[in-house]
């Protein structure tokens, strides 16, 4: 059930008015546009990727094509799920049954997480639930953990029933939760609702109307200044309720929402953030350019009225785009902005990072980094954070997040390692603590998976992930395909201790590791024992029954390789256990035609 304001009613015909003159004047001027794009297409400068993103910015929108197919309790089945920890990464599994178990044949993406600042072990993640892969149909999927991402815990979705996409969370100073879910209400508009956990809790309420439209964004004051507890919103102005307005606040910790209003430069595909001292950003891409950067002073008061300053324009060398063959359904990732709020020497600069299709190459994705010093006036060269220089490969879904410290964290999947799939992906992960001047190594944190399984309908992983930085490391929300199936995963990364592993430290105990993965015929498996030991090692299916033994004996320490072969197994996903002593080790093995 839609919760909706006095003056919805109004934004639906209105909108629906909008729309229709709209289109009107597009047809109008369809002659005269013919002529202009003729002469666009003789323009050296307009990349072949920026023409695209003319064209997709009015292709891309939630549409719900399926009914509702709910999995039948007889029907559900499980498998392990998925966990790993080395000495600077936490991975986990998020959406899990309440046995601590992966739901097979359902799927999850577009995380999106939120910490408590004032008690770390809080934390909560929002996703697109699919309960049935065989429906595209997405509800408000949500989990909760209160020891810090160890364990969590699933509650049925938001709103259970109805359909919800593009999940976004964010929490205030005080440890409360919001969680804005786009729907789509009976006059077929784009419509956003915020619900919050409030004191410490863990239940939902039931929602607030805060306009709305797809791709939206969300962003709370934190600064502990007049604007502090203000959420901010934006999204997608041609799918907007409230058309052609984008822009919405709340000056009173959402209880109620402001009438839209427009953000000059037009941005979509973006996010917003706040400053230091309460200044707002909005970044998105628009026409021909890589990104627009829109600033408001006025909007963290609440007896002014948001006005913003002229847009200035961020240069990536690239455009954000979609329907790409990592992603056929989705985007390569969304636009992120995020501001030094420290005291040391970055204080108030202003980030822009993005994946981007590059325009001075045939590269089809790089994440691509600019800073501005003085307020976003003005904005510096961009620099490539992948070092991966091959035109081939996909770096997709960057992400970034700033630690109150000022260090600038950044995450993304490459395909640098594909080999003979050229879209198995793997989470890498690099960090800057000087401001972006300099950024540590590229650093693959996560097994490599193929992006394409689990679909649930719908050919894409996904627009976004999502990330919160802390002094102490990096929060990341984000899904992947790692036990056969699209699924959603908390992993908290270390970043003083990425590429610092101790090759023997629990659990990642004897270097355990195969090549090549996946593999058709043979693989070899690789392990190091630092003593004699009995060794177990049995391979088994997604299901948990017994495939293999591939040995059991007692083994000499040092390094050892083993074949395993695949006769007679049928191509899918298995997990192969090392056990030596009373110590275990498992690994992911990929099987292909």
């Amino acid at each position: 059930m839609l919760l909706c304001s006095d003056n919805q009613n109004k934004f639906e015909k209105s909108n629906l008015m909008n729309k229709n003159i709209t289109l009107m004047n597009l047809l109008s001027v369809s002659y005269v546009g013919a002529i202009i794009i003729s002469i666009l297409i003789l323009v050296p400068s307009l990349s072949i990727a920026q023409k695209q993103n003319i064209d997709n910015r009015y292709m891309h929108k939630e549409v719900i094509d399926d009914p509702y197919l709910p999995m039948l309790p007889k029907d559900i089945q499980t498998s392990p799920s998925y966990r790993y920890r080395s000495s600077s990464v936490f991975t986990t599994q998020v959406n899990v049954n309440e046995d601590g178990e992966n739901i097979l044949y359902d799927a999850a993406n577009e995380p999106s997480i939120a910490v408590d600042p004032t008690n770390p072990d809080r934390i909560v993640i929002g996703w697109r639930q699919f309960d049935n892969i065989s429906s595209n149909f997405r509800q408000a999927g949500n989990g909760y953990s209160t020891d810090g991402g160890q364990t969590w815990t699933v509650p049925d979705p938001i709103d259970a029933g109805v359909f919800r996409s593009d999940p976004v969370l964010e929490f205030d100073t005080y440890g409360n939760f919001y969680y804005n879910s786009l729907t789509i209400n009976t006059s077929d508009d784009y419509v956003c609702d915020v619900y919050r956990i409030q004191d410490g809790g863990e239940v939902w309420d039931e929602g607030t109307y805060a306009h709305g439209g797809d791709k939206q964004w969300m962003q709370i004051d934190k600064s502990g200044g007049l604007g502090d507890g203000n959420i901010y919103a934006f999204w997608t102005s041609y799918y907007s309720v409230c058309y052609p307005d984008f822009f919405t606040r709340s000056t009173d910790e959402g209880d109620t929402y402001e009438d839209c209003v427009t953000i000059q430069g037009d941005p979509y595909w973006g996010t917003v953030t706040v400053g230091p001292d309460g200044e707002v950003y909005t970044v998105g891409t628009t026409t021909n350019i890589s990104c627009v950067v829109t600033k408001s002073t006025t909007a963290y008061d609440p007896n002014l009225a948001v006005t913003w300053e002229q847009p200035t324009y961020v240069d990536l060398d690239g455009s954000l785009t979609g329907w790409t063959n990592i992603n056929p359904a989705g985007l390569l990732g969304q636009a992120w902005i995020d501001v030094d709020r420290s005291d040391g020497p970055g204080r108030g600069n202003v980030y822009v990072l993005a994946s981007v299709d590059r325009n001075n190459s045939n590269d089809p994705g790089d994440v691509m980094f600019s800073r501005s010093t003085n307020g976003g006036l003005t904005w510096e060269a961009p620099v490539r954070i992948n070092t991966d220089t091959s035109p081939y490969n996909y770096q997709w879904f960057g992400t970034m997040s700033v630690a109150p410290n000022g260090r600038i964290d950044v995450i993304w999947l490459d395909t640098r390692e594909g080999n003979s799939n050229p879209y198995i992906s793997a989470l890498y992960y690099s960090y800057s603590d000087d401001q972006g001047d300099t950024w540590s190594p590229n650093e693959k944190i996560s097994e490599s998976f193929d992006p394409h399984l689990g679909w649930p309908n719908q050919n894409k992983m996904g627009d976004y992930f999502d990330m919160v930085s802390d002094n102490n490391g990096a929060h990341l929300a984000w899904a992947n395909t790692i036990t056969g199936g699209q699924d959603v995963y908390y992993t908290h990364i270390d970043p003083w201790m990425v590429g610092l592993e101790n090759k023997n430290e629990d659990p990642k105990l004897f270097s355990f590791s195969n090549y090549p993965n996946p593999f058709s015929t043979k693989t070899t498996l690789r392990y190091e024992l630092d003593k004699s030991n009995p060794v177990n090692i049995t391979v088994y299916d997604i299901y948990g029954n017994k495939v293999k033994v591939i040995t059991d004996e007692m083994q000499q320490a040092g390094i050892h390789n083993i074949d395993f072969k695949s006769d007679g197994i049928a191509s899918g996903i298995y997990f192969c256990n090392l056990t030596a002593g009373s110590k275990s080790e498992i690994i992911k093995l990929t099987l292909i035609d």
